[in-house]
């Protein structure tokens, strides 16, 4: 049963109370990361951070900043995530956009950046060109070109709002000069080599999607979900397409879904890859692996 109305327990509050109050509404209604979806709603509703809650917690919030994390509390207890009721959503050492329209980026997909930046150095050089298929946010792209900051990257994506997004963040970023974004099926419209070829295509089969979290499937597109029939069909195509865009010892770097990395190495070596490494997410799962033209 969802827990009582904030609105009441807010009134006259300050952030220090606020955040007490923000905290116990959400753990009533059963959201799991009750404590850390507290900060970010409360944060951004009474327009401060973490510093200024430990300078100055006795000061109250206005009559429109109490209205405005009643409503961010609804709507969460709703289960609709923090990251799209702020619209930002913190990824690596970065601060993005998160628009309704676009796959919502998670820590998960951070193994990739680890698993690139572990090659690139055991291979003692790093990327000078990166191609990201289904950019979606831009996370990605993002996130490895502050990693490498020599690179030239490239988004791609099929879905116009996911472009648009692609090219707020990498501007959010400060990455203009450095990143470009394509509207394209794949690989369609884009040309040249690369050295990395990264992608977290929709891996979800069909039949699934309708028992994802609720957070996920009534939020995120499902164009960035639906995998097919075995949730297998973006990298069929993305396996076909990479040897065309990869440079000399490049890699192409997948995210996938649990108990699917066999299945994707099969496919890779009947498409004339070989593997060069994998990562798991933070809950310890394989997550990534990186492929190489054998």
């Amino acid at each position: 049963m969802p827990g009582p109305d904030p609105q009441r327990a807010l009134a006259g509050a300050t952030r220090r109370k606020a955040l007490s109050v923000a905290r116990d509404f959400l753990r009533a209604n059963g959201i799991e990361h009750a404590d850390e979806d507290a900060r970010a709603l409360t944060f951004a509703a009474g327009a401060f951070d973490r510093l200024a809650l430990l300078r100055e917690p006795g000061v109250a919030l206005t009559t429109t900043q109490i209205e405005t994390l009643s409503t961010f509390l609804a709507r969460r207890a709703a289960h609709e995530p923090a990251s799209r009721i702020v619209g930002r959503r913190p990824f690596w050492t970065l601060d993005l956009s998160v628009r309704p329209d676009v796959l919502d980026p998670r820590a998960d997909s951070e193994a990739m950046i680890r698993l690139a930046r572990r090659l690139s150095d055991a291979q003692g050089r790093a990327p000078a060109r990166i191609l990201d298929l289904g950019a979606g946010s831009g996370a990605l792209i993002c996130a490895l070109l502050a990693e490498f900051s020599d690179a030239f990257g490239v988004a791609v994506d099929l879905s116009a709002a996911a472009c648009a997004a692609s090219r707020e963040n990498i501007r959010r970023c400060g990455f203009e000069d450095r990143g470009a974004v394509v509207r394209s099926d794949w690989s369609g419209a884009v040309g040249g080599l690369f050295d990395l070829v990264v992608s977290n295509p929709p891996y979800i089969p069909t039949a699934e999607i309708e028992q994802l979290d609720l957070e996920v499937r009534a939020h995120d597109p499902h164009l960035s979900l639906d995998g097919g029939l075995d949730g297998l069909d973006a990298y069929r195509s993305l396996l076909r397409l990479a040897p065309d865009l990869l440079a000399p010892g490049a890699l192409l770097i997948f995210e996938h879904g649990l108990g699917q990395a066999d299945s994707i190495r099969a496919l890779a070596v009947a498409s004339g890859f070989e593997e060069a490494g994998a990562e798991r997410d933070l809950g310890g799962r394989d997550r990534a692996i990186a492929l190489r033209i054998a």
